[in-house]
């Protein structure tokens, strides 16, 4: 558990960097420190309990090729009217819990605010990510295995 001093202490640091975001795990539990773009910074302090994703840095880095597609303004347009998922940390993206398992979401997929949509792995740790929204899945902007920065959109989602 985490002492309030220390957890102040974390806070000025962060607030006197460039640093975004910070995650420390001790004693079972997991601190997570968030600036936002308005500069307040969230704390957030959850029990570790990241699944076993099975993957290996090898496997990782073989799914870690990018492509990219050119962008229109029919693409950007359309885009428009969709609301984002967007990465809340830097790290690795990975559809689904592990190499063989099958996607948590595609195209086509029903979410709400508590489905799971994907993992983001940053230090080590396998952070779920929630939609935080109802809708349908009209994208998948990244590939598995891709690193990801923070803010950078994952999926796109036709609102209900």
């Amino acid at each position: 558990m985490f002492k309030l001093s220390e957890i102040k202490e974390l806070i000025k640091l962060v607030d006197q960097t460039s640093v975004n975001e910070l995650e420390i795990e001790n004693e079972g539990s997991r601190l997570c420190i968030r600036k936002h773009k308005t500069e307040v910074i969230q704390v957030q302090s959850l029990p570790v309990a990241a699944p076993n994703t099975g993957y290996t840095v090898q496997e990782a880095n073989q799914a870690a090729s990018t492509t990219t597609a050119p962008v229109t303004s029919e693409t950007v347009s359309a885009t428009n009217n969709l609301h984002k998922i967007v990465s809340p940390m830097v790290g690795t993206f990975y559809q689904s819990s592990s190499p063989g398992s099958a996607a948590f979401v595609s195209g086509g997929s029903k979410v709400n605010e508590k489905s799971v949509v994907c993992i983001i792995e940053a230090m080590k740790l396998m952070n779920e990510i929630e939609a935080e929204i109802k809708g349908e899945i009209v994208e998948v902007l990244v590939e598995n295995g891709q690193l990801v920065e923070y803010g950078q959109p994952l999926y796109l989602v036709k609102t209900e």
